[in-house]
């Protein structure tokens, strides 16, 4: 994996310490959290702590800005093919993992915001968290094992395949061809959000107020946000 500016970075050169992996995207409010994630880095380095953030984003420069504007320690990758989404089962975002100093997943993926500004729509309070996460670094302490997401299905790991596809189409310049293709890999992971959100984002639509999106969220909000796994 790539920084925005080209250099390589990887997050297997933090093994030997408690580590967290913090997944955004340019496309979600969470792009707006990666202060809140550096004052935690900040606060938990010397217990240990390695924070390791990627963004989803089809183009590095979609996330530039925000990186720089945060202007973070930790480091921050560009994941343009999704690949830490499929390796870690991430269907939304923010999502963090926890991964301890022998390489052991401790904490599946979760949603689990840098701050509170978006507290209304996740309904989720940082500082619940924030709490466990000190508990861990400092005391080892994990937090009861929530119920994790459960793994893909063959339909849905097509739908990642066409997503690449799509990808590869816009950046090519075929913007009908990348619909066609995020057209298949929504019907296949119909609440995946990588897939749905990202997806308006890479052919050019509005992923924040846009109507394509809102017409997304309520039908996901009023199915209960299926594949949504909160902080537990």
């Amino acid at each position: 994996m790539r920084d925005v500016d080209g250099a390589e970075l990887s997050f297997d050169a933090w093994s030997g310490h408690k580590r967290v992996l913090v997944v955004w995207a340019s496309w979600c409010g969470c792009r707006y959290e990666l202060g809140g994630w550096q004052r935690l880095q900040a606060e938990l380095a010397d217990a240990g702590l390695r924070l390791f953030s990627v963004a989803l984003d089809a183009d590095p420069e979609d996330a530039r800005p925000w990186i720089e504007a945060a202007a973070p320690t930790y480091p921050v990758g560009v994941d343009t093919a999704h690949v830490t989404a499929e390796r870690y089962g991430i269907t939304n975002v923010p999502s963090v993992v926890w991964v301890d100093e022998r390489d052991r997943i401790v904490k599946p993926p979760t949603i689990a915001p840098g701050d509170d500004r978006f507290v209304e729509f996740t309904r989720i309070e940082s500082a619940r968290h924030h709490d466990l996460l000190r508990a861990w670094v400092r005391e080892g302490v994990l937090p009861e094992p929530a119920e994790s997401a459960p793994e893909r299905s063959d339909a849905e790991q097509l739908a990642l395949a066409h997503r690449r596809i799509a990808a590869h189409h816009q950046r090519s310049g075929r913007t009908g061809a990348a619909q066609a293709q995020l057209a298949r890999a929504q019907e296949l992971a119909p609440w995946d959000w990588t897939v749905r959100r990202g997806g308006i984002a890479m052919t050019g639509g509005d992923p924040f107020l846009g109507p394509e999106f809102t017409a997304f969220w309520e039908v996901w909000d009023a199915a209960g946000r299926p594949g949504y796994t909160p902080t537990g």
